[in-house]
């Protein structure tokens, strides 16, 4: 049994990996300043309210009791919001992984497993994007989870440390058990926003930006990962750095990659429920294709991504949009 330190483990995706790792037998605490996340999705795990730019909150949390591994997923992610305020994405996104590191040194801890984006690529090129693809992020948001991901590869290069870096593609799904589940506000991703109509919660319609992209049925195409199966990459992943040193990073996803007139009509299909859409503008900046090279995840972490076909993913998202926790 190893205790872990989930910073951000009260929002979407953090919550999961909290779930994962109490099933399995782990000690988890949870450093979280709530602004986005939610006490209720962390079950039984002990919270430690703080804010990442803040050294002596991050100081208390690792010094409520030893920690042999640590996860980071606080950060800020909506894109629009880090282009009309970009210092503040920068300063909460890489001041914040600064103080990290500095306090894992501090406490001496060593490993280190980092929520960091496919945004990092921008514009790549090519069916499948790689790890190898240049980094060339296109706004605020992905800027500042690469130069994250400078931070730390920095500190591997001072010594003593070992960090993967996870870069999702596109997370979605929920537990299948309906007790936590993706809930934001404001809510930008696409299967949250389909099925909050579906289940009217939102009066729709759906927009669908842009019908004249370089696709089969003229709307973009993007990798879709469920969000247990990007819990159990993190599992991997810990696992995998203990007698490790250095910065590694690996991208997440399935490997396929669906259009947005897909996702619609498999949510109907799931549903059974007529979802209405109506056309819009291309969004500046949107990619027509986005979809991940899974390769290195499989062949160096083992990991196997299994419930992330697009009808599981849809289908466990609408078990927590037909009666949402919180």
């Amino acid at each position: 049994m190893s205790h872990i330190l989930v910073c951000g483990g009260a929002g979407y995706i953090g919550s999961h990996l909290v779930r994962h790792l109490l099933d399995r037998g782990h000690r988890v605490t949870v450093f979280d300043n709530l602004s986005t996340g939610h006490r209720a999705a962390i079950g039984s795990a002990t919270l430690v309210e703080g804010d990442m730019l803040d050294p002596r909150a991050l100081e208390q949390a690792f010094a409520h009791a030893p920690m042999d591994a640590v996860v980071h997923f606080a950060a800020l992610s909506i894109v629009a919001d880090s282009v009309r305020d970009p210092e503040r994405y920068r300063r909460n996104n890489v001041d914040g992984t600064v103080n990290l590191v500095r306090a894992m040194r501090q406490a001496g801890v060593r490993r280190l497993v980092f929520s960091s984006s496919a945004a990092v690529y921008g514009h790549a090129s090519g069916e499948w994007i790689n790890e190898d693809a240049q980094r060339r992020p296109i706004n605020p948001y992905g800027a500042s989870k690469a130069m994250a991901e400078d931070v730390l590869a920095e500190a591997c290069r001072d010594g003593g440390m070992a960090v993967a870096a996870l870069r999702y593609f596109n997370a979605a799904g929920a537990h299948p058990s309906g007790v936590i589940g993706e809930s934001h506000q404001p809510e930008t991703h696409l299967i949250p926003n389909v099925l909050r109509v579906s289940a009217g919660v939102d009066t729709g319609p759906v927009q669908i930006f842009g019908r004249d992209y370089p696709t089969a049925d003229g709307t973009c195409i993007r990798d879709y990962v469920h969000v247990d199966d990007l819990a159990d990459a993190h599992r991997c992943a810990l696992e995998w750095l203990e007698d490790r040193d250095g910065f590694y990073p690996f991208n997440l996803g399935s490997g396929q990659g669906f259009s947005v007139l897909e996702v619609l009509e498999a949510a109907c299909r799931v549903t059974g429920r007529k979802i209405r859409s109506v056309d819009a503008p291309r969004r500046s900046g949107d990619p027509h294709r986005l979809v991940a090279s899974i390769t290195r995840a499989r062949q160096v972490l083992g990991w196997q991504p299994r419930y992330s076909d697009l009808d599981t993913l849809i289908d466990t998202a609408w078990g927590w949009h037909r009666a949402p926790r919180f």
